[in-house]
């Protein structure tokens, strides 16, 4: 592949389609393949805040991946400042080269260890505008809140709780290093008083940074959340001929995990659009509330009121709420309009009330939750980009892990233990 020549655009086009194509947890590995003819590197890096759950996507040596951390990759971005750029920083613990290009969207990339001295400035063009096209694709895919994203930003929130469990023993060593200060007699009063004042001050600074980068990363007030949805529906109420209701939700409602944010929005614009597609229906009424546990969406309609939970377009949108531990129930009223009432609980828990559930692998819950959606293992396997034979596989371990015989049994059960 020769990135650097602009008549080798169409060599290029279908392997920016490829990487795009990717889900987001291989994305990060197609697109260093796709560049590592082009530029050398030993490990690349995403950012992007726009994925709440796991905002770095890596690929290449784990000696370098597994010891990124944000605040380096906060540091490299305001060092980029919306510029490729190719120099020396810190990442994964040591100095190293890196060549840095910032997306429209805000999010960077990073790759490491790159051998040249000065890239050529038409080939950082060149990775720039498809960096921009992946990170566009990357919104997008958390945009729709596929089951797969929000099963694996589920799991991520509660890799984040054991960081923070890690943090929490790190300052526990800062306090014994204090102590140890405080009771040593090989320094006079003054030098000991010093010492603990830099080692507490340093301390409290990193402390303060990782709470609010995390919290900044893993939460989001549900007022602003339901703001973004308002925004995403705009164009639809402008030029669809939909009046659309939103009620907001109390402005002290307790912040959303991101996963539940990202689902919630993705939830409504789905039930939204499911809507509109009918021809009877011209005014829907969004309501969003939080009981301290829950985020419980209403969404009314004044169509037919001929809607079901197999309706086109309901399918994806249960499965997106399954895979959260959430309910979505469908109550229509013939000549009077559909009401679809959605609970998503804010703390995660299994995946199903199901015997056995808890000895289920992350995949093998993403195809649970498709399974209780209708979804059928050839809709499954494109949903979660894998084959039909993996698919079937999965399958066979969720029945026997769950003691059920059957895809009817099993969806009875999720049902029954809801």
């Amino acid at each position: 592949m020769v990135l650097a020549e602009p008549n080798h655009s169409n060599e290029l086009l279908p392997q920016v389609r490829e990487v795009m194509a990717q889900s987001l947890l291989g994305i990060a590995s197609a697109l260093s393949s796709m560049l590592q003819p082009t530029v050398s590197h030993s490990a690349l890096v995403i950012f992007t805040e726009d994925c709440t759950g796991r905002p770095q996507k890596k690929a290449g040596l784990a000696a370098i991946i597994d010891r990124v951390t944000i605040a380096e990759l906060d540091a490299i971005r305001d060092e980029a400042a919306g510029m490729a750029f190719v120099g020396d920083v810190v990442i994964g613990g040591a100095p190293r080269r890196v060549a840095v290009w910032a997306a429209d969207t805000a999010a960077i990339l990073v790759l490491v260890d790159v051998e040249e001295a000065d890239i050529p400035k038409a080939l950082v063009a060149q990775v720039h505008e498809v960096w921009e096209l992946i990170a566009l694709s990357i919104r997008q895919q958390v945009a729709a809140a596929a089951p797969s994203y929000i099963a694996d930003s589920r799991s991520a929130s509660r890799d984040r709780a054991s960081l923070i469990a890690d943090l929490t023993d790190t300052q526990a060593t800062t306090l014994e290093s204090l102590l140890a200060v405080l009771r040593s007699t090989s320094h006079s009063d003054v030098a000991s008083r010093q010492r603990a004042i830099d080692i507490a001050a340093a301390a409290m600074v990193q402390l303060r940074a990782v709470s609010d980068r995390d919290r900044l990363l893993a939460e989001e007030p549900v007022h602003s959340a339901f703001e973004r949805l308002r925004d995403d529906l705009a164009p639809l109420v402008k030029h669809g001929g939909l009046d659309v209701e939103f009620v907001p939700p109390p402005v002290e409602g307790r912040p959303l995990p991101g996963e539940v944010a990202h689902a919630a929005r993705a939830v409504v614009r789905g039930a939204v659009l499911a809507l509109s597609d009918s021809a009877s229906a011209n005014r829907v009424r969004v309501q969003w509330d939080c009981d301290g546990s829950n985020l419980l969406i209403g969404i009314r309609d004044n169509g037919a009121g001929n809607l079901v939970q197999t309706s086109p377009g309901l399918s994806q949108l249960t499965a997106r709420v399954a895979v959260l531990d959430g309910t979505i129930t469908v109550q229509s009223t013939a000549g009077w309009g559909s009401q679809l009432d959605i609970a998503i609980p804010l703390d995660g828990g299994s995946t199903t009330a199901l015997p056995g559930a808890d000895g289920l692998t992350r995949r093998e819950r993403e195809v649970l939750a498709l399974l209780i959606a209708g979804k059928r293992n050839r809709a499954i396997g494109k949903e979660l980009t894998i084959s039909e034979n993996t698919v079937k596989f999965h399958v066979a371990n969720v029945l026997r892990k769950t003691g059920t015989v059957s895809r009817a049994e099993l969806a009875a059960l999720a049902g029954s233990g809801r």
